[in-house]
């Protein structure tokens, strides 16, 4: 039997996803083969982790020839999968699972898709309009719909050894090797730049943090935030709060530092999942996105937002310019949400499962 499962385009998803994929592999075991059907650098992500027996990169962006649609169906029909499996929302994936000649392709019913579909779920609505629901849950249903007992809801990742060295020997150059504690700091996301946090804050808040000697502070970053990262730690001027800047970028040596950090504050982005997946404890910062979407039941995380008449607006940009949901979000609340998680090793969050 052969199980092509067409994985989320975002870091954070993927992540949130991976219970989903446990579950899978968990149920089936090796009377199946699953593939997973994904972009390139989502493969750094699932690195380490044993669900998936092979992989196919597609890349609807990309003009790599093996990346292309064409390709990617040529190969699905090639492997003749029992049951296509979509967690992407797209028309586009509900067409090529349609075009693969798979016997079942199961997936939301969403964006028009309905009739490419054998198997469908309908996802909850209230009047029309889509009630906010965990992606680990919304993936998890598409698991217990092919017969999987319930899971529990962990996110989980690896780490590879070959990246645990170098995340040791970035620690070293960066002198947090005599540090009892580096908190993290994620001041990016891909989504735009409405749930970004000032980058004042950021430099105060870290000002605060390594106020306690045994702390120290770490701004990671993609390629995109370099320049804000290299910012927040040459304004900081302080010789335990660092940036990875100037260093290698690789997703598996970020997610190795993470790893390694005593806490993090982040966005609402990848990193976050990262973190939650990891078990590090999380401080995390909403905006313009609903909580509930994004759930990770993380047992030692907390999640700050704002309540206003805007919020949570959905937009990738404040259409009023004044970015109220996030700049309402104190230094001090921030601060004392942080001090809770590292100075209370027994904090979990009430209600949350495992």
């Amino acid at each position: 039997m052969n199980i092509a499962i067409v994985l989320p385009s975002w870091i954070g998803d993927v992540v949130m996803a991976t219970p989903t994929l446990r579950a899978l592999r968990n149920h089936f075991g090796s009377r199946v083969t699953i593939t997973g059907i994904m972009r390139p650098y989502v493969s750094k992500v699932l690195a380490g982790t044993t669900w998936l027996d092979k992989t196919i990169y597609y890349d609807r962006r990309s003009r790599a020839p093996d990346l292309q649609a064409s390709r990617l169906i040529w190969r699905l029909r090639e492997a003749k999968p029992d049951w296509m499996i979509l967690m992407s929302n797209s028309f586009r994936s509900g067409a090529i699972a349609w075009l693969s000649g798979s016997g079942h392709r199961l997936g939301y019913v969403r964006y028009g898709r309905g009739m490419l579909l054998t198997d469908k779920i309908y996802p909850p609505r209230l009047g029309g309009k889509l009630i906010p629901v965990s992606a680990v849950d919304y993936y998890l249903d598409l698991a217990y719909y092919t017969g999987c007992p319930p899971q529990s809801r962990r996110l989980e990742l690896a780490v590879s050894s070959q990246d645990a060295q170098s995340a040791a020997g970035i620690w070293h150059e960066l002198g947090f090797d005599c540090t009892d504690r580096v908190v993290v700091l994620n001041t990016g996301g891909a989504f735009g730049s409405a749930k970004h946090w000032p980058k004042e804050y950021y430099i105060e808040l870290a000002h605060r943090i390594v106020a306690d000697e045994r702390n120290g502070v770490l701004v990671i970053c993609g390629p995109a935030e370099r320049e804000n990262a290299a910012i927040i730690e040459q304004r900081v001027k302080h010789p335990r709060v660092r940036s990875m800047a100037r260093q290698n970028l690789d997703l598996g040596i970020t997610k190795a530092c993470i790893q390694r950090a005593s806490a993090m504050v982040t966005t609402d982005s990848g990193p976050r999942h990262i973190a939650t997946a990891l078990d590090v404890p999380v401080v995390s910062l909403f905006g313009p996105i609903d909580p509930r979407w994004t759930e990770t039941y993380h047992p030692r995380s907390i999640n700050l937002f704002r309540s206003l008449a805007c919020a949570p607006c959905g937009q990738r940009h404040c259409s009023l310019s004044h970015h109220r949901c996030m700049r309402d979000l104190s230094v001090d609340d921030v601060y004392q949400s942080l001090q809770r998680l590292i100075e209370d090793k027994n904090y979990r969050r009430i209600g949350v499962a495992a």
